[in-house]
C-alpha cells in the first residue's frame, strides 16, 4: 500500500514535533523543511490541528507544537484518518467507468479488504511517540531549516 502525500507529510510533520524540544517551527519552516509547497503543509497542519493533535499559534513566539493527544496519537488511526477507509480497488465503476463484471462473485475485493484492515490494525499498537524514539529522534533534529 503507497501512502498518500498528506499522510506521509502528517506523520512526518508530528514526528518532527515530538523531538522540537521546546522550539516552535512555523508551517513555512516545515514546509522548506520536507521539501512540499506551503499550501500542501498547511493543508495537512490545518487538519492536524483540527483533529487537536497539535496547536498553531501565529505571531511572535508563535508555531507549531504537538499536544499530548498528538504524542499520544496511534500512527493506525492517523493513517486511517489520511488514508480513509475506502477499498483498494474500484469495483463499482464511476462516472467515466463501468462497474467491474466480477463484482457480484470476486473473492479480490474481500482479500484486498483484509489485507487493507491487516495493514491499519498492524499500526494501531504504535504511538507518534514510538515513531519518534532513538535512533529517530536526533535524526529528526538534524532536518535543516527548523528552527
Amino acid at each position: 500500500m503507497r501512502l498518500l502525500r498528506s499522510t506521509d507529510l502528517a506523520l512526518r510533520v508530528l514526528m518532527r514535533l515530538a523531538v522540537a524540544g521546546g522550539t516552535n517551527p512555523t508551517t513555512r519552516d516545515v514546509a522548506a523543511a520536507m521539501d512540499v509547497p506551503y499550501t500542501h503543509a498547511a493543508k495537512v497542519v490545518a487538519e492536524l490541528q483540527h483533529r487537536g493533535l497539535l496547536t498553531a499559534r501565529r505571531g511572535r513566539g508563535g508555531g507549531l507544537a504537538l499536544t499530548e493527544k498528538g504524542r499520544g496519537a496511534s500512527v493506525g488511526g492517523l493513517v486511517r484518518a489520511f488514508e480513509g477507509e475506502d477499498d483498494v480497488v474500484d469495483c463499482e465503476g464511476g462516472s467515466t467507468t463501468a462497474p467491474c463484471p466480477l463484482r457480484s462473485d470476486c473473492r479480490l475485493r474481500g482479500a484486498l479488504r483484509r489485507a487493507q484492515e491487516a495493514f491499519f490494525a498492524s499500526l494501531d499498537p504504535i504511538t507518534v511517540a514510538d515513531i519518534a524514539a532513538d535512533p529517530t529522534g536526533p535524526l529528526l533534529l538534524g532536518i535543516p531549516r527548523i528552527r
